[in-house]
């Protein structure tokens, strides 16, 4: 890519609507159950490479495209959320790390990849997302994000013992406070979309484990769940491709007349 593309490239993420932040949310309990289902119903090692080489995948079209294409987005974020999860779990799992400890530790990694994103660029916007080299910490930023919230979740859920349901609920309750003090009390804009953002992972792993588990919730199994909630997902992002409601027109409009 010539140096002119890339750093005049159509900015490469959607408006934030609340068509954004439904589709995140059930990306984020998709990602969870269908991770799970993944590692219990083939070899653990065999559904990381599959995760892994499908994050891959998704970013190399993402990182192709000049602009933002609805499906190639969401299919990061899925792809983000399915190894992000499988990340958290084999900190736990595997190698013994305690929730706490590895919620501490994707934190601390989170915290520096925004403070060397500002000090690099001066701004943690995602409305800025328009040069390849921000267009990575974004999506390290966002990669991030996954990883502590699944620690998260699982950390209330387990360790502090509340149950899937009642960590939702906990993780909900956070969730509505950057968008109430957004609303009400003049947030700063950025730091309550990255608050809201990491938030959303909890609820949404959190709620998806608590309908699909057999023990300490409903018991719906992780297929079912993943595939009800791959099927929703695949028709919203259809229905957003179609009426372009995620898509700031007259900014397009703008960049086009730029490039022309």
């Amino acid at each position: 890519m010539n140096k002119s593309l890339s750093v005049n490239m159509f900015t490469k993420v959607p408006e934030i609507t609340v068509y954004f932040w439904i589709t995140k949310i059930l990306t984020t309990g998709m990602g969870e159950v269908f991770s799970d289902y993944l590692v219990n119903n083939m070899n653990p090692v065999l559904a990381v490479a599959i995760a892994f080489i499908g994050l891959i995948v998704s970013l190399v079209l993402q990182f192709r495209a000049d602009r933002y294409v609805a499906w190639i987005y969401w299919l990061v974020v899925v792809m983000v959320s399915i190894f992000g999860t499988m990340a958290a779990d084999f900190i736990h799992v595997i190698v013994g790390i305690p929730y706490i400890v590895s919620t501490s530790f994707f934190a601390i990694v989170l915290a520096a990849i925004f403070i060397f994103w500002y000090a690099t660029q001066k701004t943690l916007s995602i409305h800025s997302i328009y040069t390849r080299f921000r267009e990575m910490l974004y999506w390290a930023a966002v990669l991030g994000t996954f990883a502590l919230g699944t620690a998260a979740g699982d950390m209330m859920a387990s360790t502090m013992k509340l149950g899937y349901f009642s960590a939702g609920v906990v993780f909900a309750v956070l969730l509505a406070i950057p968008a109430v003090g957004y609303w009400l009390f003049k947030f700063n804009e950025i730091f309550a979309f990255w608050f809201a953002y990491i938030m959303t992972r909890p609820v949404g792993a959190s709620f998806s484990d608590w309908t699909s588990a057999k023990h300490g919730g409903l018991g719906l199994g992780e297929g079912p769940v993943s595939l009800t909630l791959g099927i929703v997902i695949v028709l919203l992002v259809g229905y957003l491709t179609i009426t372009r409601k995620d898509i700031n027109e007259e900014a397009a409009a703008l960049e086009v007349r730029k490039r022309a």
